[in-house]
Formats: C-alpha cells, sequence, structure tokens
C-alpha cells in the first residue's frame, strides 16, 4: 500500500458542482458523468461511487476495462455508455450486461450485429457522426446507409443515441468551425428521421459546449471537467461569469493531495541540488526532501518552478523532480520538521494550490496533470 500520499475527494465539492449544472442545464437534461482517465485521476471506483450517492446514475467511460470498474463497484444500477475502444472478444460481455457503446464505423456495426445476433440479445448502440473532428465518426454521406441498416436490423439493434463530439469548443477563436459542427450534425438527425427512424437521445454537448454553445445540450450532456470543479479553459470561465454579471466561481475542486516532509537539511552556498546542475544554492539554504515525484505524477517539468505548500508558506521546488523525490526551499521556514504536512494540491491556512496553478507553470492542461495522478496513491472519500 502507497503511503507516500493520499488523495481525498470531497463529496460535498462534488454535490455542489451537480447541483449547479442542474441549475443551468434543467432537470430533463440527464447528466451523464465522463470518468475515463481513471475519473480524470481521481479514481474510478471511489470518484464513481460518490458520484451515485450524489444522484448521477449516467456514467461514461473509454473502454470495456473502465465500463468494468463502474460496472463492478454499482452493481448494475448505473446506465454505462463506452465512447471509446470495445475489443471484438469484449463484444459478448458488453451486450450481455447491457452497456451502451458507440458505432462509429461499418466493421463495428456488422460486429456487433452479428454478436447481438448470436446472443439473441440487441445490441444498445450510439450512432457517432464525423462532424470536424476528424477523428471517429460515420461520414455524413454515409448516414443514409446507417439509417437503412439500423432499420433492417431493429430486431438485434437498439438505436439508443445519436452523437458527436465538437472541436475546439473550449476556445471562442473556434466559433466558426464549431457552429459547422452543430449544422452538420443536425443535419445528420434529420437524414435519419427523414428515413423513418429517431433515436432515443441526442448528445453531443461535453463540458466547454454545453456552456459556450447551449444549443448543444439536446437530452443528454457530457459533464467532464466541470463536474470535478475544474473549467475546460479560462476563456469558459470568463464567458459564464460575463453571462452571469457575476465574480464568484460557482464550482468547487472536489480532489486534494496531501504528503509530509521525509527530511530536512542545510545546503552551501555554491552547492547544486538534485541530479545535474539546473539548480545552484546562491546562498546558505535549508531544504525539504518530499517523497513524490514523476513517477507519481508530480511532472519533471515542474522542476524548478513548482510550488508547495507547508506550514501555511508558499514554497518553491529547487532542482529536478526526480522519480520519487523532490526538494523545497524551505529557508523562511523556522520550525520545519519531518512529518510535517505538505499540500500539493488544495488548502492549507489561508493559502491554496490550485490544479490549474500547475498548468500555469507547466503547460500542462488541468486534464493531463490529473490523469497522470498514479493509481496506486489510495483515495478516500470525505463528506
Amino acid at each position: 500500500m502507497h503511503k507516500n500520499s493520499t488523495i481525498t475527494l470531497s463529496q460535498k465539492a462534488h454535490k455542489n458542482n451537480i447541483i449547479f449544472l442542474r441549475k443551468v442545464f434543467g432537470n430533463k437534461i440527464i447528466l451523464s458523468s465522463v470518468v475515463k482517465g481513471n475519473a480524470y485521476g481521481h479514481g474510478l471506483a471511489e470518484f464513481v461511487s460518490m458520484a451515485y450517492n450524489n444522484g448521477i446514475n449516467h456514467f461514461s467511460v473509454f473502454d470495456v476495462e473502465e465500463a468494468k470498474v463502474v460496472f463492478n463497484t454499482l452493481d448494475k444500477k448505473a446506465t454505462i455508455m463506452i465512447m471509446g475502444f470495445v475489443a471484438d472478444d469484449d463484444l459478448d460481455w458488453v451486450i450481455k450486461n447491457d452497456i451502451e457503446f458507440y458505432i462509429f464505423e461499418r466493421y463495428r456495426l456488422l460486429k456487433a450485429t452479428k454478436t447481438a445476433k448470436k446472443l439473441k440479445q440487441k445490441a444498445i448502440i450510439h450512432i457517432e457522426v464525423e462532424t470536424g473532428m476528424n477523428r471517429t465518426g460515420f461520414e455524413i454521406k454515409n448516414i443514409t446507409k446507417v439509417a437503412q441498416y439500423l432499420i433492417k436490423e431493429k430486431n438485434n439493434i437498439h438505436f439508443k443515441g445519436l452523437c458527436t463530439h465538437y472541436a475546439g469548443a473550449e476556445s471562442i477563436s473556434n466559433y466558426f468551425r464549431v457552429s459547422k459542427q452543430i449544422e452538420l450534425f443536425n443535419k445528420a438527425n434529420e437524414i435519419i428521421t427523414s428515413c423513418g427512424i429517431s433515436p432515443e437521445i441526442r448528445h453531443t454537448a461535453c463540458s466547454a459546449a454545453s456552456i459556450m454553445f447551449p444549443e448543444t445540450r439536446m437530452e443528454l450532456v457530457r459533464v467532464g471537467i466541470l463536474q470535478y470543479g475544474l473549467w475546460p479553459s479560462p476563456e469558459v470561465l470568463v464567458n459564464y461569469l460575463t453571462a452571469k454579471k457575476t465574480k464568484k466561481n460557482p464550482l468547487e475542486r472536489v480532489i486534494s493531495w496531501k504528503t509530509e516532509v521525509m527530511s530536512t537539511k542545510r545546503v552551501k552556498s555554491g552547492q547544486f541540488i538534485g541530479y545535474g546542475t539546473s539548480y545552484m544554492a546562491h546562498n546558505k539554504m535549508k531544504i525539504a526532501t518530499i517523497p513524490i515525484g514523476y513517477s507519481h505524477g508530480y511532472s519533471r517539468s515542474l522542476s524548478n518552478q513548482g510550488r508547495v505548500l507547508i506550514n501555511g508558506e508558499r514554497c518553491g521546488v529547487v532542482g529536478t523532480v526526480n522519480m520519487n523525490m523532490l526538494t523545497v526551499n524551505v529557508t523562511e521556514i523556522d520550525h520545519i520538521k519531518k512529518g510535517d504536512e505538505v499540500v500539493l494540491i488544495g488548502d492549507q491556512n489561508k493559502l491554496s494550490l490550485s490544479i490549474a496553478s500547475f498548468s500555469d507553470m507547466s503547460n500542462q492542461l488541468n486534464y493531463e496533470l490529473l490523469t497522470r495522478i498514479s493509481k496506486n496513491i489510495p483515495r478516500k472519500i470525505i463528506t
């Protein structure tokens, strides 16, 4: 069991975020909690358990392995939707357990139909449309054939949803591009309905699109970063605050990451700290060694620029972040000892270290930093 650090998840903060989202979207829209990437680093099993207790019963994952964790954690109490990879030999399990999944190519559509026939159980699918991401999805020119196939195989295929994903919705500079994507999706929907078949739900909005382009909310919103108390980009936050004429951020960060001082020592002026020669002490210094490194998810790019909180003071990382350790400058802290609390993400006294502060220093996205946090660090839910 990893004892170097602990991650806590605030159920209260998550509940606040869900209440906010329901207020923005309305109660009729389904909130699908996107929990890919180990629930954005929060811990998949722990997070879905907490989210379910806060009223969420629809979860979106990337692949079958993530779907199995949600399935085993919640014991068939929630709807699970796979947005990405499904290996051929996993289709039996997926269909048998009513796991919903995206279909974005002819091969998968045919394979799903064949497996459903064998099992004598309908495959619950969502047809993904390519609108401009240029990643996965049926081209608009093929939508008529897809609709005709769904009608033909209605005894084997349950056409649950029609969906797409917008590229660049987090930036106003992509307004024209996203607007064209919305038009293309609506066209695909019109083509399908003109063929005499309609999806039960349509879903196109991620966190960014749901705020920047309200018309994309439709029947379901795939909520990722917002539910964790973070914004897709500063632009999305400013857009919301400007529209609402407020200065208060309505979201609360769910995750906190804490460790402790491993040891302290004195360094003479002119000596180098850590590997190589990236940092030289210009004066007598006192440093603290922290048992966290890039193997735990604290990026090496934070060498000589990261920050931690110790005894109510903001302390800078000095030297190169190692695989398992980092060192910080504690020269100005009078009373510091082994075992003192170190905050990597979270609050201490009146100071706070946000996840956004890491991206400011290392050019990492919120998403990237979070999903790199080691799965071996224990996650604990606090109310």
